[in-house]
């Protein structure tokens, strides 16, 4: 995690100065402007230029700047081929060379195999070799987010000679503020802070200082825990080891934000029944064909709830009045079964749930449902006495949305529980399945309820 909390994080960017340099290839002028400027700044700037004139900034930025660059590029992962292919070849090699090993990966993960390879090719040795280790690692797990570019120390030096290590490998490192302590077998027996390691003096041991209560993440654990695990404990950076406790990498906080980011993208679009929201398609058959799938199967439950509907035709032809409430009715048990599943993914995708017992959740929420289906089925009760001068009329939408509601709302939880207990991720029991899942609940609670008391509501 590179430190520029000393550069101008709020410099202005001066477009037009920039862009002006660039045409009249006034390269001083450029390169005090641009390198001026915060890395994000810079490639913010970069993103919305032409290609004519992003060929130029090849020109006039080396490698080393052009990957400072391109780690702070926010586009869409598809387009990284396409600026990968404004550049020469050669250069865009020793540009990824430049890069954090973890971020270079990350960009090689959405180019082509036959592309990586040239790429790989092309390279140093050291550099190929540290991102070919990365790339096997399987996507989504703590190998395929981790970097390799971390400082390490043995036990058995001082500090005196440590400080020269971290002087000498801080330039390349990702972040210096934890340094790893190993033995000679490579195993991490500790962590020691920067802090302690500027406040010790320099003929201590590293092993009298190092803390060995060290937490550290396993290879192939799940990108999700990892970023749940440095933020419960208020890392910056936590050690990967293998299975043997061998030191791998570190993963840093900056690559667990855009991990949270990410996993909150995706839950939010299973949620949405839509799926890759985090990729814009231009084309929309492409767009709607990711859709198609969820939209049909809704479809063939909103038949199911339309058929449903029919087999109670003799009801309505007796109380017409009976289909004025079906909206409300449907929409109550919608939105308090999408409101119990928010809370039910959310304790999932926190972790909250694993501290206490699922059931203590189901059963708050039926006490939810029961309270709040009580409340509004006794103002509805009201209502329609008021609007409809029907008391049995009342009675009925009151006592349907009181056990609408009860039962809505324990679907809303109980779905996404069995789910994630089945290993099925619990964001795709979506709103629009849940809601549709429980018009076909509520339907049948009030036309049930409505058959039973006919004598009432026709007298």
């Amino acid at each position: 995690m590179e430190d520029h909390a000393v550069e101008r994080a709020d410099s202005h960017i001066n477009t037009s100065l920039l862009i002006q340099s660039l045409q009249n290839e006034e390269i001083d002028i450029f390169r005090n402007e641009f390198l001026d400027m915060h890395p994000y700044d810079q490639a913010s700037f970069f993103k919305d230029l032409d290609e004519d004139i992003r060929a130029k900034i090849y020109l006039y930025l080396s490698p080393e700047e052009m990957a400072a660059l391109f780690e702070n590029l926010e586009i869409e992962e598809e387009d990284y081929k396409d600026v990968l292919a404004e550049m020469n070849p050669h250069y865009a090699a020793d540009m990824l060379s430049e890069m954090y090993a973890d971020d270079a990966v990350d960009v090689l993960n959405e180019l082509d195999k036959d592309q990586v390879v040239s790429y790989l090719t092309i390279m140093d040795d050291e550099s190929a070799k540290e991102i070919k280790d990365l790339l096997h690692y399987e996507e989504y797990t703590a190998g395929s987010i981790m970097t390799t570019e971390f400082v390490s120390l043995s036990a058995n030096q001082t500090v005196r000679s440590a400080m020269y290590i971290l002087k000498n490998e801080a330039p390349r490192a990702e972040t210096i503020y934890y340094v790893y302590v190993v033995n000679d077998e490579k195993k991490l027996i500790g962590v020691i802070s920067l802090r302690d390691l500027i406040v010790s003096d320099d003929d201590t041991m590293i092993s009298e200082i190092t803390n060995d209560r060290v937490v550290s993440v396993s290879v192939g654990e799940d990108q999700e825990e990892v970023a749940r695990k440095i933020k419960d404990y208020n890392f910056l950076a936590v050690p990967v080891v293998d299975f043997q406790n061998h030191l791998l990498g570190i993963i840093t906080v900056d690559d667990v934000m855009d991990v949270m980011e990410e996993e909150a993208s995706d839950d939010y679009s299973k949620l949405a029944a839509v799926s890759d929201m985090d990729h814009i398609d231009r084309n929309p058959v492409s767009a709607a064909r990711k859709r198609l799938p969820w939209l049909i199967i809704l479809l063939f439950l909103g038949m199911l709830t339309a058929s449903l509907i029919g087999r109670f035709e003799d009801t309505l032809d007796k109380v017409a009045i009976l289909a004025v409430f079906i909206p409300l009715i449907a929409g109550m048990a919608g939105n308090t079964g999408t409101q119990a599943l928010a809370v039910a993914v959310r304790g999932i995708a926190t972790g909250d749930l694993e501290k206490e017992n699922k059931w203590k959740l189901v059963i708050r929420e039926a006490g939810t449902g029961l309270i709040n289906g009580g409340i509004c089925g006794v103002l509805v009760n009201f209502i329609v006495y008021f609007w409809k001068g029907n008391f049995f009329l009342g009675v009925l939408v009151g006592v349907s949305i009181l056990f609408t509601l009860i039962v809505a709302t324990l679907a809303g939880a109980l779905i996404p529980l069995l789910m994630h207990r089945m290993k099925i991720d619990p964001a795709v029991a979506s709103g629009p399945f849940i809601t549709t899942i429980n018009d076909l609940i509520s339907i049948l609670i009030y036309f049930g309820m409505a058959t039973l008391f006919m004598s009432y509501l026709t007298g």
